[in-house]
């Protein structure tokens, strides 16, 4: 790949690397993950500065992953012997292409895609852009094969001017981001050993996952500096199953999930306001009941879990505010069914008294120590049905650990249990109440005016990053009250999503994010923006980073 792109300006370098990433397919959950890795491992392989030196390309391989998904490293030492490091890094999968529907077979193809949008009567402003030739399509151009093909230029461009800076770089791709972010949570540990091994010095690790209008017609490009968080609680609802034929005799759990979704899907009220932030609600993901097959019995449970994205909550101040929620949602239930048994009974000339429509609302948490003091042993319990039924899709493992313990719950009532599932992302910002943090701060600064004259774009910092990230694994700000409290509304933690909580905060690195700039990531429409991505995201990475590992006796990296 060297051979196809020396020759290149900056720009064609990044395009072509682009294209080349597009036309992998590596959706998430699939070997393709695995092809995209070796594919990025190859192109390394071919710059000169790792034909010289091999062993600083290098793989790890996901614990117990069966697809054999691995993380990609490149590591590029400057002039001298300075431990400063930046960390460049881009998540390597991407989403399905089931939504370009007969477009399908060219969903990996730019220019093909690209043909086809300059005809498309669908949409006005998607065929202006293909018809500009400022834009590509193709699933993974901007969520992200373009932010891997920066990193990869600006890694053969520091590799080529090793004299302009001192200090180290390493490159790390990771796959697994689109839903369980294995690909990072196994790079701590790597990210450890070298610092350790090494005695490096991390300064900042910078993420270029990209970035769109945060409303129509905004003009600005927007730079953050860390993650938010995200939780994923779930609710588990217990009703009282009967013959649809006496429907209002029982207690259904899909309606008692339906007024919790009503209550909390899309509702700004359950959002954090931190000014200057942008923060979107919280989001149904998934809602069903377990009803196997067709049959006339009202279903038994129901299951409803949410994205619920947090800036500086707690997990504990949420789990709170859920549970308000969910009591809300009990109240309503009860009422709702006690107006419609008073008209049933008056049309039907019964009697008015019908029947109890209580609900009782948990914390996880607070069921299992109700269940302990009914005896039953919740730890062996949980431990033997995650230990059953290894590989079952990880939500609904929580499930059905809960599913288990209810059927223990001598009680018998109907009941909601509210849970996280993973994943879970920890929140993270650069407070600037460090050096380095304010060494950080400093240089974005500098370099966003510098860039901002330059080009003309209008720049905006912001504190975290408004979408999911990797970024989220690098650096943790919960304190171990409010990791416990996590975990301790978490079915197995250690066995099915168990972070390295501590690892990380011992990790503790600034992740920024400078990102490609485009439109419908997640959508068959989905295109990157060429000028600002190909050629003002590298370049203004490039500043950056030579800022931080700018020699003592020489002038800053060329731009």
């Amino acid at each position: 790949m060297y051979l196809e792109i020396k020759d290149c300006s900056l720009f064609e370098q990044v395009e072509k690397l682009t294209t080349a990433l597009v036309q992998t397919l590596s959706i998430n959950g699939t070997s393709g993950e695995v092809e995209i890795a070796d594919k990025v491992e190859a192109i390394l392989r071919t710059f000169p500065y790792f034909q010289k030196h091999p062993d600083r390309v290098w793989t790890q391989f996901l614990p117990d992953d069966q697809l054999g998904r691995k993380n990609v490293f490149a590591r590029v030492k400057g002039r001298g012997n300075a431990k400063k490091t930046v960390i460049f890094h881009s998540h390597i999968d991407t989403v399905g292409i089931e939504d370009y529907g007969q477009q399908e077979s060219i969903a990996n193809h730019p220019e093909e895609l690209l043909h086809f949008f300059k005809q498309w009567d669908g949409n006005k402003e998607v065929r202006e852009h293909a018809l500009s030739g400022d834009w590509m399509f193709g699933r993974g151009a901007v969520d992200m094969k373009s932010g891997v093909a920066v990193h990869l230029v600006n890694v053969l461009y520091f590799s080529e001017h090793r004299d302009e800076w001192d200090g180290e770089i390493i490159f790390m791709a990771n796959p697994v981001e689109e839903n369980q972010h294995t690909g990072v949570i196994a790079s701590v540990d790597e990210l450890l050993r070298l610092r350790q091994e090494e005695q490096l010095e991390y300064v900042v690790a910078i993420n270029n996952d990209y970035i769109s209008p945060l409303y129509p017609g905004d003009p600005r490009k927007y730079i953050y500096t860390g993650a938010g968080g995200k939780l994923l609680p779930c609710f588990y609802v217990y009703g009282r199953e009967t013959h649809v034929g006496q429907t209002l005799f029982g207690l259904d759990p899909t309606l008692v999930t339906s007024e919790l979704n009503r209550l909390i899907n899309n509702n700004m009220e359950l959002t954090e306001q931190v000014e200057g932030e942008m923060m979107t609600p919280p989001s149904a993901l998934y809602q069903r009941d377990t009803k196997a097959f067709y049959n006339v019995q009202t279903a038994v449970t129901s299951h409803l879990y949410f994205n619920l994205m947090v800036l500086e909550a707690s997990p504990k101040e949420v789990m709170s505010k859920l549970k308000k929620v969910a009591a809300a949602a009990a109240e309503n239930i009860r009422n709702y069914y006690e107006a419609q048994y008073r008209t049933f009974a008056r049309v039907n000339a019964f009697p008015e008294e019908g029947p109890d429509w209580e609900l009782e609302v948990y914390t996880y948490e607070e069921y299992c120590r109700m269940l302990g003091e009914q005896g039953v042993d919740v730890r062996a319990v949980t431990a033997r049905v995650a230990a059953e039924h290894q590989g079952m899709e990880l939500r609904e493992l929580c499930f059905e650990i809960v599913d288990t313990l209810r059927k223990l719950d001598r009680s018998g009532k109907p009941s909601i249990v509210i849970f996280f599932a993973p994943p879970y992302c920890p929140h993270n910002y650069l407070k600037g109440d460090s050096a380095r943090d304010e060494e950080v701060l400093h240089v974005i600064s500098d370099v966003i005016a510098r860039w901002e004259g330059k080009t003309g774009e209008s720049f905006a910092v912001k504190r975290f990053f408004p979408y999911l990230t990797d970024s989220s694994y690098l650096s943790l700000h919960d304190t171990d009250e409010e990791v416990a409290s996590l975990i301790d509304n978490f079915p197995e933690w250690d066995k099915i999503y168990p972070v390295p909580v501590k690892k990380i905060r011992d990790l503790n690195v600034p992740a920024i994010n400078v990102g490609v700039f485009g439109l419908d990531a997640h959508r068959w429409t989905e295109r990157v923006y060429k000028p600002y991505s190909f050629e003002t995201v590298p370049r203004m990475i490039r500043d950056m980073a030579g800022s931080w590992l700018k020699p003592q006796t020489a002038g800053s990296i060329h731009t």
